[in-house]
């Protein structure tokens, strides 16, 4: 996290969380909510504003987290922004190099531990630091991986894969 962003929580440490104003699709782009788009529909059937700028990416990137029951957020300087997601936490990367390095949307490099299937055929990775959908461009060289069986996919029901996983796709603020 962010320095800026720590003494911002010293500073005002009881801001309130925001809910509904971001979020990350299956192929790793965050997107802004407004109260219009909120209103217009759910997320992913309606995303919102793909957020372009390479800066504010980075930052969001920076300072992305998880609570203890699973929740991803960005800390904002003191608020908590909650993201709706898409499919997973992270959205994987695959290289062409030796063992099919993944890295994430972040940047962050990942240690497969094992991959799923959902019943669409998409392919989740769980990594030592979170689990994730392979990105579309790169299920060619996934497929390489799981063709040498350095990865062995296990199917599993997208709708089960938040819970085993340890993962909320829609965070909701605690009744009051």
């Amino acid at each position: 996290m962010d320095a800026i962003v720590e003494a911002a929580l010293r500073k005002w440490p009881h801001v309130p969380h925001c809910y509904g104003w971001l979020a990350l699709d299956a192929r790793g782009n965050w997107f802004m909510r407004d109260e219009r788009i909120q209103h217009a529909g759910p997320f992913p059937q309606v995303k919102g504003s793909r957020i372009e700028h390479d800066k504010l990416r980075a930052f969001i990137e920076r300072n992305y987290a998880t609570d203890p029951r699973g929740a991803w957020f960005f800390q904002n300087g003191p608020q908590r922004v909650y993201l709706e997601l898409e499919a997973a936490p992270f959205v994987w990367r695959v290289a062409d190099a030796p063992g099919w390095p993944v890295t994430s949307h972040t940047g962050l490099p990942a240690l497969v531990r094992s991959a799923w299937l959902d019943e669409l055929g998409r392919l989740f990775l769980d990594t030592a630091i979170g689990y994730g959908l392979v990105h579309t461009m790169d299920m060619g060289l996934a497929a390489q991986a799981v063709e040498a069986g350095a990865w062995q996919p296990l199917e599993l029901p997208f709708a089960q894969m938040p819970a085993r996983f340890g993962y909320v796709l829609q965070p909701q603020a605690a009744a009051a």
